[in-house]
């Protein structure tokens, strides 16, 4: 007979990681369809529905082929879609943004026909609208924070007009939230919530994306009003800036440069945290696993995990359907 006269000196942490069931048992982070918000990028015509060439599997579509968008999306668990539009024209203020029969009004009021039940939010930003492709009005050079501020209000009013849930504006103007919160209480819709673009980057990842919605600037680039990227402690105030002025969730964006300041922003406030998977960060997944690089369905799920295990409550992600699949299966 053998006595147990010491005690180990090193812990057995692989106990609970032996098989998948067990696994299942002790995790931390999970992943849900309904974490997800799916980014649609719709555009004027009839049964238009164009691939992007940088975003595989990602498509313009017209207002007439969101019916089926909307069943798809049902059947996968995921409840709620962010909208961007593709005008018929642009201007110098953006006048598309805030038509109420503009490409956005139009697929609201189709999607809510479709599934009533859909969460709708709207991106509300003049970029995709203007002709020079930058967020506010220009004057002299110069994007002009004030003078942009009426017509994000009246952009974001006309989407709630025609049956959007929820509103959220991307354009980082100083005092948007404010001047949209205004807006739509004085005209009685004190229930839509604001989910603000907060802490958003200006960021090399969003290359993708400016294509999907031919939103690139005509000169010049965003950095004199999107974030520089560096800066993790004005992140937190931009943040606390627009819960002050009346935004109901708080987003960060692009997710996978940012998961530190998801952390950071998850410890010190209370309010939902939302995190943008973004274009860029989706067609690198996709390109390398179309070179066999690796894994996709194994790599886009970590990424995943990791944004919600950093402290986001939402995702908004261009792999919301496959990943809806893959973690049914």
């Amino acid at each position: 007979m053998t006595t147990r006269t010491a005690v180990e000196t090193f812990q057995r942490f692989r106990r609970l990681r032996r098989t998948e069931p067990l696994r299942a048992l002790v995790r931390e982070t999970t992943l849900d369809p309904g974490d997800f918000v799916y980014p649609i990028f719709v555009a004027h015509g009839r049964g238009l529905r164009e691939e992007i060439s940088s975003m595989p599997g990602q498509f313009r579509l017209s207002p007439d082929m969101l019916a089926d968008e909307a069943r798809e999306l049902r059947s996968l668990g995921i409840g709620a879609v962010i909208l961007f539009g593709i005008p018929r024209a642009k201007d110098d203020v953006g006048s598309e943004a805030y038509a109420a029969d503009g490409i956005v009004q139009q697929a609201i009021r189709a999607l809510k026909d479709a599934d009533p039940d859909l969460v709708v939010i709207t991106d509300v930003c003049l970029c995709e609208y203007t002709d020079h492709g930058h967020c506010g009005v220009v004057v002299r050079g110069e994007v002009d924070n004030d003078r942009t501020l009426p017509l994000l209000a009246r952009m974001a009013l006309s989407h709630v007009e025609a049956g959007a849930d929820m509103v959220a504006p991307s354009d980082m103007m100083d005092g948007r939230v404010a001047a949209i919160r205004r807006a739509l209480d004085e005209a009685g819709y004190t229930h839509v919530p604001i989910m603000a673009y907060s802490a958003k980057g200006a960021s090399a990842f969003y290359g993708p994306f400016r294509e999907a919605a031919e939103s690139a600037p005509q000169f010049g680039d965003r950095r004199s009003y999107q974030m520089d990227p560096a800066n993790a402690r004005e992140a937190l105030r931009e943040i606390e800036a627009d819960i002050a002025e009346g935004a109901d969730i708080v987003m960060v964006k692009p997710a996978l440069p940012n998961l530190d300041i998801i952390a950071r922003a998850r410890q010190r406030f209370d309010l939902p945290i939302a995190a943008y998977n973004v274009s860029g960060e989706y067609a690198m997944v996709k390109a390398a696993a179309r070179m066999g690089w690796l894994d996709e369905r194994r790599i886009t799920l970590e990424v995943l995990t990791a944004i919600r295990r950093a402290g986001a409550d939402i995702i908004l992600t261009y792999h919301a359907k496959e990943a809806a699949r893959w973690l049914a299966g």
